[in-house]
């Protein structure tokens, strides 16, 4: 077996892509707690690991040449992770490119569209004071509705994202798209990305590594102590 990995983890979309791929890959890992909303990613310790303040992060004892490697950013994360176990990343470089190009899409649009819609549809109004905004509710919801229609039209001839294989792009948009009610969200008009959520929900991996800490995340609505900390941070 080899050596556990360490995971520095909070319960959230971008936290759950290496949770759920640690556990389909089968790899050993450590968990550590990154409490976002007290403060704990601001840590010295945990920016020797990530300096762009944010989990997850990894630390493999075993990396390249056997020596340890520290990795910050979700995606390469997964990129990492699949590269070392020879998994879930397409058997040739035309799928490869494919996953490729589905993960860089969740990098670059569905994760940061469905954050800010998270934010200003049900965080930003909650805040002291309330930031009712209107015009950007509408701007993400209406961001997120479109990208949804293009995974839905991917969907519709392909079993999973990147074709007919499981792989690291699945692991990387599923947790944001499972939350597609409170983006505000209709999936009666997309049968195909609501037939996939159903299948993603039913590997057992996936819901083990959705399920890790689960129970330690809180109501960031309600949490004015962690709005502040999050939402006001200054460079």
């Amino acid at each position: 077996m080899p050596q556990p990995i360490d995971l520095y983890y909070w319960p959230t979309p971008n936290g759950w892509k290496i949770s759920i791929a640690l556990e389909e890959m089968g790899l050993p890992y450590n968990l550590h707690l990154v409490d976002i909303g007290a403060g704990a990613q601001f840590e010295p310790d945990f920016l020797k690991i990530a300096p762009n303040n944010r989990m997850p992060a990894i630390v493999d004892p075993e990396g390249p040449d056997g020596a340890p490697i520290s990795l910050f950013e979700s995606g390469a994360i997964l990129q990492y992770l699949a590269r070392k176990t020879g998994k879930f990343y397409g058997s040739n470089a035309r799928e490869q490119a494919a996953v490729e190009q589905w993960l860089m899409w969740q990098m670059g649009g569905v994760g940061p569209m469905a954050g800010q819609a998270h934010h200003f549809l049900k965080y930003a109004p909650a805040m002291d004071p309330p930031h009712d905004l209107p015009y950007a509710k509408d701007r993400y919801r209406n961001e997120v509705s479109r990208l949804y229609r293009v995974l839905d039209t991917q969907l519709a001839d392909n079993e999973f994202v990147a074709g007919d294989f499981y792989s690291i792009a699945d692991m990387a948009i599923w947790p944001w798209a499972r939350l597609w009610e409170g983006q505000q969200q209709d999936l009666s008009d997309k049968p195909n990305l609501k037939r996939w959520l159903d299948q993603m929900e039913a590997r057992e991996a996936v819901t083990t590594g959705f399920k890790l800490a689960k129970d330690q995340r809180s109501k960031l609505e309600d949490d004015k102590a962690a709005q502040k900390l999050l939402f006001k941070q200054k460079g």
